[in-house]
């Protein structure tokens, strides 16, 4: 009886998930120019008019630069810090720790109300380096949550077994720690890119009238117009993270990654 009740609340969450996905989808298909679910003539002109649209293929292309970008950046500054919190004891690494998690705590709205007062004195609003700065706030706790997570579970006596052996710092970091932490740095990379490529908040308040991410531009598009054409973008941006995915299962597999 409980395995039967399990079942049937697993399947009614799963469609709960589902639902506006299957809606944005159906949508995507609707011939008309309504922002409705009608599949009386259905057609893919709104897939057309998105992949033609300047302004989308604009924001995609910042979108793209800007978290490619802040996926290498949070990685080069996140792996060490978690590193230094993981292996090393110093006074403050509990405040250091909690300083870059803290992040996530703080609503977006008023981290990006934060930083369009201090950039719009020195000109980064509506610039890559100003898109990237906020992006990488909000991306580097991911990144040294997850390097801590591969750090903490790690076998500490592999790394003492190469030091013991004659390798230095870094020999032991690149032959015997890196290895091991990867899933975890994997992990982080596609989620950094992933939130930065799908911020839309911060991205309002520090993009301006210069640079434009693709969320900006799909905000100030359902503005003006409601039509399906959203939702045929969104389908896209669905189809881009499944294929994100199954290349990282073929990666490295998609288990290791979740579990980091």
């Amino acid at each position: 009886m409980w395995k039967f009740f399990n079942q049937v609340l697993v399947t009614v969450v799963y469609l709960f998930l589902l639902a506006p996905i299957i809606a944005v989808v159906l949508i995507s298909f609707n011939g008309s120019a309504k922002l409705s679910i009608d599949l009386g003539s259905p057609s893919l002109q709104w897939y057309e008019s998105m992949l033609m649209n300047e302004g989308f293929i604009e924001g995609a292309k910042v979108s793209f630069i800007t978290a490619s970008i802040v996926a290498l950046v949070v990685l080069c500054f996140g792996v060490p810090v978690a590193l230094a919190i993981a292996r090393y004891d110093f006074r403050g690494r509990s405040f250091v720790s909690g300083l870059f998690l803290s992040p996530l705590l703080v609503p977006t709205v008023v981290l990006g109300l934060g930083l369009l007062l201090v950039f719009q004195p020195i000109a980064l609003t509506g610039t890559y380096a100003g898109i990237i700065i906020a992006h990488f706030g909000i991306t580097v706790p991911y990144v040294i949550r997850t390097t801590l997570m591969s750090l903490t579970t790690s076998d500490v006596s592999c790394e003492e077994a190469a030091k013991v052996h004659g390798a230095n710092s870094w020999e032991t970091f690149r032959r015997v720690t890196l290895p091991i932490i990867s899933p975890g740095l994997i992990a982080g990379a596609v989620m950094a890119f992933i939130i930065s490529f799908d911020e839309a908040v911060i991205s309002l308040f520090v993009a301006g009238a210069g640079r434009t991410t693709l969320p900006v531009e799909m905000f100030r598009y359902l503005q003006y117009r409601s039509d399906p054409g959203v939702a045929a973008l969104s389908v896209i941006l669905i189809a881009i993270s499944v294929v994100i995915v199954i290349v990282v299962e073929r990666a490295v597999g998609l288990r290791k990654v979740m579990n980091s």
